[in-house]
């Protein structure tokens, strides 16, 4: 049995958790001293004692714990987790039964009901990645539960907590039989090679399905494509195979080469067709302009805070800039898919910042497309804050 602890929450906590608001912050306990050990199940009351809600002690970045139930007599146990499961697997039938992809996210935190840990399936192969220890601490548990409602082949898990909370390198296999690696999976008929046993990323950002499949679709036909901060290259992929003229791919990290010459190869794709470069991005751009290169398709996706040795990327204070970069590279009637994870500001916000880039610049644009998480990164209601990606397709007029 884990340890209980009953502790009170102020009025102003007491009225938004009630409500149905699913974080617990250190702002919302009267007596935060109190919480010694990770795990410990919180019984929240009132200030007079009446009981409101039960979660567990889980320090992540975005606070202390996460609410699990209003119901008083509710065990936070096995069963309780597999109830949990169970409704989260229905959710994604449909999924399941897509031929056409076979990677997407089956547990997502909070919106399924149990923040701080969330369960990505690619292809027969679950990976529960957990935010804190004290989610952790329900390890046994959850991997007891998915051996009892659900088939797969192998499970493995990525620990994103430490006291820095940074990505604790690991033997990331837990369950079942280990993969062969890389592991090709299909999202909307493209194949991306995946590693579960290497590091915290996998190869892909599964909650960028739909805008994959939108470039690919839509967008791409005969057009030139630029790809900055890309990773693995999967936007690149997509364009690829949606018939772009041709793919530029840029970014900082040296592994970024390989691992996009892969993505273009379990395609069947002629990477040398292709332009890889392993460079900063704000280089590139000053390069492109002295070259005076313009792009029909420029993509952003910067990560919300990033260091290189001459500059410091932060998407709250520096997005406006790298949209006018953006801008000074795109033809005319081009589009910008401009994309930000950062959980700090709301899709208002992040519009704000683009307007404010044509603006200084004295330029015109529509706005065609926005997105946000695909309906399998399913959102609680009541925490808007859990919607982070918000993607802008942008036509320069």
């Amino acid at each position: 049995m884990k340890k209980e602890l009953t502790i009170k929450l102020n009025d102003k906590s007491k009225v938004e958790i009630a409500g149905g608001y699913p974080l617990i912050t250190k702002d919302s306990l009267e007596d935060i001293d109190s919480l010694k050990e990770e795990g410990t199940i919180l019984k929240l009351t009132d200030k007079q004692g009446r009981f409101v809600a039960k979660g567990y002690y889980g320090n992540q970045n975005k606070g202390v714990g996460w609410v699990l139930t209003r119901k008083a007599e509710e065990e936070v146990d096995q069963a309780f987790i597999e109830r949990k499961l169970i409704d989260a697997l229905r959710r994604r039938r449909d999924f399941f039964n897509d031929p056409d992809t076979n990677a997407f996210r089956l547990f997502n935190g909070e919106g399924d009901g149990f923040g701080g840990v969330i369960i990505d399936y690619y292809d027969e192969y679950f990976l529960v990645s957990w935010y804190s220890e004290g989610v952790y601490s329900f390890k046994e548990q959850l991997v007891a539960a998915l051996h009892n409602v659900a088939d797969f082949k192998g499970i493995y898990e990525k620990k994103r907590f430490d006291t820095k909370g940074q990505y604790i390198e690991d033997d990331d296999f837990v369950a079942g039989e280990r993969g062969e690696f890389p592991l090709i999976v299909k999202e909307n008929g493209v194949n991306f090679a995946i590693y579960l046993n290497d590091g915290a990323m996998t190869g892909i950002f599964l909650d960028q399905r739909e805008v994959r499949q939108a470039i690919k679709e839509k967008y791409a036909e005969g057009k030139t494509v630029l790809n900055t901060f890309s990773y693995t290259g999967a936007f690149s992929v997509a364009a690829a195979i949606g018939g772009a003229a041709k793919t530029t791919s840029v970014d900082l990290a040296k592994r970024s080469n390989a691992k996009t010459i892969e993505q273009f190869s379990v395609n069947g794709i002629d990477y040398e067709s292709q332009d890889i470069l392993v460079m900063d991005v704000f280089n590139y751009f000053k390069y492109a302009k002295r070259k005076e290169l313009k792009f029909d398709i420029v993509i952003l996706d910067p990560p919300s805070f990033a260091r290189s040795k001459k500059y410091t990327f932060s998407t709250s204070k520096d997005y406006t800039n790298l949209m006018k970069e953006a801008i000074a590279i795109t033809e005319d009637r081009g589009v910008i898919v401009a994309s930000t994870n950062s959980a700090s500001f709301g899709m208002k916000k992040f519009k704000g910042f683009i307007g404010r880039a044509f603006k200084d610049l004295g330029r015109k644009y529509t706005i065609v497309e926005e997105y946000s998480l695909p309906p399998d990164f399913r959102v609680d209601p009541k925490f808007s804050e859990g919607n982070y990606l918000k993607v802008l397709f942008v036509k320069l007029n």
